[in-house]
């Protein structure tokens, strides 16, 4: 606790970068996760249930497995890293921890937000339509209908993501000051022996999961009562 509160330098460093890439990671995943599940729900098309298939597959998919499929294809030998294109990021870099994060996001968000969207009843969908709104309003309607659905999606990869450590490892190599985020300085910390400053980093995550919840249950419109 005394770590905690005594403003350390480097614990901020870390909690900043936590949040910095997981942020980030989680807006665009949010971003393309709910309209992907949106349309998953409500649109029949060839295809769709091999589509439906790879989304759940990636909602189980090892977090360890997706960074290593990112370290490869952004290596210097790889796929992507060897065209030298001005916007692959690189290895050992946030940019590339948050291409990791945002390929395991992606299917709990999308994942969460069908689920949320097919739970809607259908009858709205027709009533809606029937009162001459868009196929665009219509659909912003059935969101509005699956809102705690949806909220409960981006909560769902948010946690996939902050509390995720072999992908981050692997691509961001846990490089103090530049890629060292809460759950590979937790790892560090642990097996050095230094429990204290492994705690509290601990605590910081819990504590950021807490606040999440606690600000996800205020949207959903519930109290603690």
């Amino acid at each position: 606790m005394q770590l905690i509160f005594s403003g350390d330098a480097a614990l901020a460093e870390i909690v900043w970068l936590s949040l910095r890439v997981s942020g980030i990671a989680l807006f665009i995943s949010t971003l393309a996760g709910i309209p992907a599940g949106a349309l998953l729900a409500l649109k029949r098309f060839r295809g769709r249930r091999f589509v439906v298939t790879l989304i759940y597959t990636g909602m189980a998919f090892p977090p360890v497995v997706i960074g290593l499929f990112v370290y490869i294809f952004l290596s210097r030998s790889g796929v992507l890293g060897g065209l030298n294109w001005w916007w692959v990021p690189s290895l050992f870099t946030p940019a590339a921890m948050i291409v990791a994060q945002t390929i395991i996001a992606f299917p709990l968000v999308a994942g969460f937000t069908m689920a949320a969207v097919m739970g809607v009843d259908p009858s709205l969908r027709v009533q809606v339509r029937a009162l001459g709104a868009s196929p665009w309003q219509s659909t912003w309607a059935i969101l509005e209908e699956a809102r705690t659905g949806v909220i409960a999606a981006v909560v769902a990869g948010f946690g996939g993501i902050i509390s995720e450590v072999g992908a981050v490892m692997l691509v961001g190599g846990n490089i103090q000051g530049r890629t060292r985020v809460l759950t590979t300085a937790i790892v560090l910390e642990t097996n050095k022996g230094n429990f204290s400053m492994a705690l509290a980093l601990g605590i910081i995550l819990i504590g950021i999961a807490f606040v999440t919840n606690f600000f996800v249950l205020r949207l959903q419109g519930r109290t603690f009562e």
